[in-house]
């Protein structure tokens, strides 16, 4: 016995030191690229000092544009750069607009530097090749300390590889929020909420923003996700012939049926967006509210919008989850954007991103890439009495390819858009 102890702590000692010597060799050969990778984004930074970048990005919540007003102090106090928000009401308007840049042989100086995006509007930027430099998220310093094998998300959009063609800038989750002194066990499926809604007493209650709208076309996908019976469908693109997709969508379809004469309004009207939707719980005209923020509940107590009696949930199963981005277009001030987005990706603004008190937008990054400091300082962050824990976020639903948000919002505007 002890003579095979001694063999195999012998064996485990020369292995390890030829580990050693390997390790020491691998990182002697990755130096110098590494360090050819810091100075290329310092001459990027050089680049930057001086320009504007115009941010295309969603202007619809007080919160996210005191953030973004935030990170332009910064970016022109470390950087001399001067940020521009663009305030969008439709990420698709920034897309029509680069293409249009396109057609018209507009290879520079575009009018879109950086823009907020996701899901179906990368998809058509990507496939319209309007995207500049293959790969650069990958080469941001700040893209070091996240982690895509824990979170493949990252990598992949709404089930379109990303290319490093985007960078991440924050994570989202479809949450439910529903006022306590009125609902006492909120339902946690589609099939309870079905039950839920027909009820004598919450006929009324409850109801979810106009498709397009991103939040509504997203609770709509998360019911179907929940009622059609092979899931695997929406992992690959809707087929081409739009009656045939509508057709595999029925059993979304007859959900919808079965519930709309007992929403709000008898169906007949739908809030604008979520924002409208959530003033409407905080008036008390529906019990039920959903959001793709899980602090979004949270928020909205803290700056007197909503009752503190206001809590969140999600569905059993899971709720949809993704991640949102910044992208470069083709003919956009590339350098300066990329300073940009690693500074969005960074542990500084990532930190204040995921203050509640701020807005509350869960970071990318992965807290075992982090230095200590900033790990801990991220574990220290304040959680608003309305937000779920990570736990209790864990139940997530991957997104459907960006090609079925056309088949469902079709397919509602033609069986609800005229009422």
């Amino acid at each position: 016995m002890t003579t095979q102890r001694s063999f195999n702590l012998s064996s485990a000692w020369r292995f390890f030191s030829a580990l050693k010597v390997l390790f020491a060799a691998g990182l002697m050969t990755l130096l110098p690229f590494m360090a050819s990778a810091a100075d290329k984004f310092e001459t990027l930074v050089d680049q930057a000092r001086g320009q504007s970048v115009y941010f295309n990005a969603w202007g619809g919540s007080p919160a996210i544009n005191a953030y973004i007003a935030w990170a332009a102090e910064q970016l022109k106090d470390q950087y001399d750069i001067t940020l521009i928000h663009v305030k969008l009401t439709d990420t698709a308007d920034a897309v029509s607009r680069i293409l249009a840049e396109k057609t018209a042989g507009k290879t520079s100086g575009g009018s879109v530097d950086l823009v907020w995006v996701n899901g179906e509007n990368f998809a058509s930027l990507k496939r319209q090749s309007l995207l500049q430099d293959k790969a650069w998220a990958f080469s941001l310093p700040s893209f070091a300390y996240t982690d895509s094998a824990a979170l493949p998300a990252l990598v992949s959009d709404f089930a379109t590889p990303t290319d490093g063609l985007e960078s991440p800038w924050g994570r989202a989750q479809l949450v439910f929020g529903y006022d306590t002194a009125y609902v006492v066990a909120p339902p946690r499926s589609a099939a309870a909420l079905t039950d839920w809604i027909k009820q004598d007493d919450n006929q009324g209650r409850f109801t979810f923003p106009r498709p397009p709208d991103f939040t509504g076309t997203s609770f709509l996908k998360q019911i179907a996700l929940e009622v059609v019976p092979d899931t695997n469908i929406f992992a690959a693109p809707a087929p081409a012939d739009i009656d045939t997709a509508d057709r595999m969508l029925a059993p979304l379809w007859t959900w919808l049926a079965d519930v709309s004469p007992y929403l709000w309004r008898a169906g007949r009207h739908y809030p604008v967006n979520y924002t409208d939707m959530v003033r409407l719980l905080g008036d008390g005209e529906v019990a039920i509210a959903m959001a793709f923020n899980p602090a979004e509940f949270s928020n909205g107590i803290a700056n007197g919008m909503l009752p503190d009696t206001i809590r969140s949930y999600i569905h059993e199963g899971g709720t949809l989850a993704n991640v949102h981005f910044v992208a470069i277009p083709f003919n956009a001030n590339g350098p300066a954007a990329k300073v940009v987005a690693n500074f969005l990706l960074s542990p500084e603004a990532q930190l204040r991103k995921a203050n509640s008190d701020i807005w509350g937008d869960p970071t990318v990054l992965s807290m075992a890439k982090l230095p200590p400091a900033n790990a801990a300082a991220f574990a220290g962050l304040p959680r608003g009495i309305a937000t779920l824990s990570d736990a209790q976020l864990s139940a997530s639903l991957a997104e459907p390819h960006p090609s079925w948000v056309k088949v469902i919002e079709q397919g509602w505007a033609k069986r609800y858009a005229a009422d």
